[in-house]
């Protein structure tokens, strides 16, 4: 560097300074910029707007008798409620089934159902985009039946809750973003006969069902979920056959799962329609019915139909009743007359359940 004559010596000295200094404080200067500490310097992610989204859920599934021959034509299996499931952001129903043409049916057990790949296939087709296997008879076709569940799952890529090859992946949810909204969907089981809780229930070395008689285990996973999700769902298997009012158990479990940080608790197994409505903010739905089913009393286990709810965040906005009565083992939705007696008969329903009309 070359100075003029004429340039003071302390006045050199204090440009040499300056100079040598120059690099060490551009540095600082960018490492300051890069500090976690700026906040103005950091580019914050846009949050997506979250609106009001639609779920829709359907009762137990399965593909016995005089059902099997629908899946000849998967696309048009469910019949005409598939036009309902679709027009919802969200639908779910319980496939009462396991995904197999093989297996050794459970030793002693009156009904056993199962079903080939193509029933996840008519599942979606209808509009489903998932269902719980969480329910007794998910295993009906025992360990080899679990296996070839599994396999049909993963190769359909169709998501399927509350069952898997160890506990973890039993439990762990279903998630989707939907308007904005994560919406996180856990399935398990109360029902399973008592001779097959130990070989069908999911543990860290053992395939099997997602149990909610293990009730630490299930709350467990829906206040894992509650950490980050917009709206938590459960989907369970519950209440007693032939019984329209919910049982002690379930009157026991549901405030628990709303305390974890459920929004939700759906479900079935009774074959028939049981109450439902609010539990202070969250919403409770103790009886689903059979919906793809080949038992079809139309006084009784017949009576079916598709629950929507619109929820955003951990709101529910509103529920909605689409009643159907099942013929040849689909629901037929019903209209006029019909149809208005029948939303009134559901909402009578929640008479015995002790919950409220409004949240």
């Amino acid at each position: 560097m070359r100075f003029p004559r004429a340039l003071p010596v302390i006045a050199v000295v204090g440009l040499l300074a300056a100079c040598s200094a120059a690099p060490e404080r551009e540095l600082q200067s960018k490492e300051v910029a890069a500090s976690p500490d700026q906040p103005e310097e950091e580019t914050a992610k846009p949050t997506p707007e979250r609106k009001p989204f639609t779920i829709a859920f359907g009762g137990d599934v399965h593909f016995e008798g005089i059902l099997r021959p629908r899946l000849n034509n998967p696309r048009t299996a469910l019949g005409p409620i598939a036009s309902v499931l679709r027009k919802a952001d969200l639908a779910m129903v319980n496939l009462e089934t396991a995904i197999t043409t093989g297996g050794t049916p459970a030793p002693g057990k009156q009904y056993t159902f199962r079903a080939p790949s193509s029933a996840l296939t008519a599942l979606k087709a209808a509009g489903v985009d998932v269902a719980s296997m969480a329910n007794n008879h998910g295993m009906d076709y025992m360990e080899t039946g679990l296996a070839d569940s599994l396999a049909a799952v993963k190769r359909s890529k169709f998501p399927v809750v509350g069952i898997g090859a160890n506990a973890a992946q039993a439990y762990k949810p279903f998630r989707k973003t939907v308007n904005g909204n994560r919406v996180a969907i856990i399935g398990a089981t109360q029902v399973l006969d008592a001779e097959f809780i130990q070989s069908w229930t999911a543990t860290a070395d053992q395939g099997g069902l997602a149990s909610a008689k293990n009730e630490p285990a299930l709350l467990r996973a829906v206040r894992q979920a509650r950490k980050n999700s917009d709206t938590v769902i459960v989907h369970l298997h519950w209440g007693t056959e032939m019984q329209k009012c919910p049982n002690p158990a379930q009157l026991s479990l549901a405030p628990k799962l709303v305390e974890a940080g459920a929004d939700v608790v759906v479900g079935g197994h009774a074959h028939i329609l049981l109450g439902s409505g609010y539990l202070d903010d969250a919403y409770v739905n103790y009886g689903m019915g059979n919906f793809v089913f080949y038992n079809s009393n139309p006084a009784t286990t017949g009576r079916t139909g598709v629950l929507t709810l619109t929820i955003n965040g951990r709101k529910i906005l509103k529920d909605s009743w689409t009643p159907a009565t099942i013929q040849g083992g689909i629901p037929i939705p019903m209209t006029g007359s019909a149809r208005t007696s029948a939303v009134a008969d559901w909402k009578a329903l929640r008479s015995c359940t002790g919950l409220a009309a409004r949240p």
